[in-house]
Order: structure tokens, then sequence, then C-alpha cells
């Protein structure tokens, strides 16, 4: 990179086009954030949760006495598998179906487990879970978009520990941008984004967590301030073509990530976060590489964020804190010992 990194400049962000605009001159000053006291651990049984074993959802259904990951049918879909009404053919205000369907996926019956909470074994469950959902509804659908929502912060209506998987017959914007510029790569430098990517940082100073098939990073172009992007290190368009030792992998480094999230702030770190991969029935997916996003909006600590407004929402995403500087926080805390105590963890 050419640019003077000490001073303002704009960085490129070749999976969507975009630029972010960097003013690390605003953080001269030494800056280690802020730690707020820890909240208390919930209870592992929440009876007034609608998610936990045995108790009655906001629809009335009851729910199963779950033992490990659940998953079930969104009371409230934003998709309707349904045909719905034909296009409409006004330039201007066009509209179209959008049938698809919409999951919830309880990680844990613990209340009180979130990812980083969870044993080894139970995170390989829910990468499992992943993988079989993305494969039963990418058989149907063109597009699979599993992700998390974590935190009231990030506008998560219950704290039990759960993500969602929303299948559409349409490929969302997000996911079509992404495909153009892949494409494009491979056709212009013979060789995956993505796949090019990794192996150009796996001994960067934005690297966060690394093993021996997956490569976590706050990439060069991130926009919030402690963004990660978790890539392969080998060739994969989909969750569901991981193969055993890759999926025990990807739990191995998403334990480790979302511990140092938390161990950050000493806070449950929200985000939102979730998975890009090809879209089904695509027949050829060598620009493609699987790929997961996440989103924190936490800056200084556990209750102060970022917000995209004013300059963000009129020009372009604007960040002072640097991407190296983002990773070498994070890589500063532990990966391995959660800064909540045993004991606690332990307590049913």
């Amino acid at each position: 990179m050419s640019a003077d990194t000490a001073r303002p400049h704009r960085r490129h962000n070749p999976l969507n086009g975009g630029w972010v605009q960097v003013s690390p001159q605003r953080m001269g000053r030494p800056w280690q954030g802020e730690v707020s006291p820890p909240d208390p651990l919930p209870p592992a049984y929440d009876p007034a949760c609608y998610l936990c074993p045995g108790n009655t959802r906001i629809g009335g259904a009851v729910n199963p006495e779950y033992t490990g990951v659940h998953v079930f049918d969104n009371d409230f879909p934003a998709l309707e598998d349904t045909p719905g009404s034909p296009p409409g053919d006004d330039p201007l205000l066009r509209a179209e179906p959008s049938p698809g369907v919409c999951r919830v996926i309880c990680f844990s019956p613990d209340h009180a487990r979130s990812l980083p909470l969870l044993t080894h074994d139970q995170l390989r469950s829910v990468v499992d879970t992943w993988a079989a959902q993305s494969a039963e509804l990418g058989a149907r659908f063109a597009n699979v978009q599993v992700f998390e929502n974590k935190g009231a912060m990030m506008g998560c209506s219950n704290p039990h520990p759960h993500g969602q998987v929303w299948a559409s017959a349409h490929v969302p914007h997000e996911v079509a941008t992404e495909d153009a510029r892949q494409r494009d790569w491979l056709a212009r430098h013979g060789s995956a984004l993505l796949t090019d990517l990794a192996e150009r940082e796996a001994a960067s100073e934005r690297v966060v967590e690394i093993n021996d098939d997956w490569l976590a990073i706050v990439p060069f172009w991130a926009a919030w301030p402690f963004e990660v992007l978790l890539l392969p290190r080998f060739g994969v368009a989909r969750l569901p073509e991981l193969a055993d030792a890759q999926r025990a992998s990807l739990a191995q480094i998403l334990k480790a990530l979302t511990t140092r999230y938390d161990n950050l702030f000493q806070t449950s770190f929200p985000y939102s976060f979730g998975w890009h991969q090809a879209p089904f029935g695509m027949p050829d997916t060598r620009h493609w590489q699987l790929h997961a996003h996440f989103y924190p909006p936490l800056l200084r600590s556990a209750s102060v964020r970022k917000f995209m407004v004013g300059y963000e929402m009129l020009g372009e995403p604007q960040r002072d804190l640097t991407p190296e500087r983002a990773a070498q926080m994070l890589r500063s805390v532990s990966g391995a010992v959660h800064y909540r105590p045993q004991h606690e963890q332990d307590t049913p």
C-alpha cells in the first residue's frame, strides 16, 4: 500500500467494490479501551424465555425438552414459502414475489451458553447443523443465509443463544455483489479472490486467529471497529462441503475468536455474524470461497458503540481505529481462557 497509513486515507474493499475512509490521526493518544463491570451470567433456564426447553413460544407452540441444537420454523417469518403475486411492470415502482423459509437455530438448551461458552463438541454440533440446514434448504432455494444477531445492541429479541437461517428463491444484493466481484477477479487473475487474500494475509498484522484450515482477520478494508472476516485456507464454496476435520477446526477457531471478543471488554460481545456461501444451483463455483463476516458495534467499551451516521450514511464508512490496531487489541486478550471464572460457568 502506497498511502501514508498515519494520515487520512481510503481503503478499497475488493469483495463489494466499496471504499472506507480511515482517519487514524484522530486516535493519536494511547488507547486500550475501557472495561465495564461484568454482567452476571444468566441462569441456565429461564421460565419466561420462549426459546428454553419445554417453554411455550409466543405463537403457542411448545418447545420439546431438547438437549442439543434445536431447529424450528420461525413463528414470525420474514419470508413465506408461497408463490405470491406476479411481478409488476412499472419500471419505477418494481416489486416481485420473494418466497422463502425462515428457521431459528437454538445453539444450546442452556440459556446462558453463547458460542464462546459452548464446549468444542457443542460448537461442532452447531457447525454440523449449519451445514445440514444449508444442504436441505439449498435443494429448494437459491440462497441460504445462516446468521446470528447477538445482543440487544444488535436488535436481538431474545438473549437465549440462537441464530437463524433464511432461505430465499432470490439471491440477495450483498451475495449477488460478492458473486460478481469474485467472478470478475477470477476472470482477471485466474485465481479466487478470497483464496488469494487468505494466502496474502496469513502472516499479516491483521491476523486475529489462525489454524491449519481457517484464518480470522480484521480485514484491511474493515468498516466496523472490530470487524472480522473468517476465511478457509482451502477451496470450498458452501458449508455442506466441509470435511469432518475442517468442521472440527472451524469449531476450534470460532470458540477462540468469540472468546477474544468477550475478553476484550469483559462482556458478552454483541455482533451480527453470518456466512456467505455460493448460491445453490450454480454449476461453476471456482470463483467462490465460503466465508463469514462478523460485524460488532462496540468501539471503546461494553457500552460505547460505533454509530454509522452522518458521513457514513451519506458518503461512505469511516473509522478512526485502524484495522491493524484493532487486530492487535484482539490478539492481546486470551482466546483460550474466558474472563468468566470457570466455577461461574459451571453453575447449573
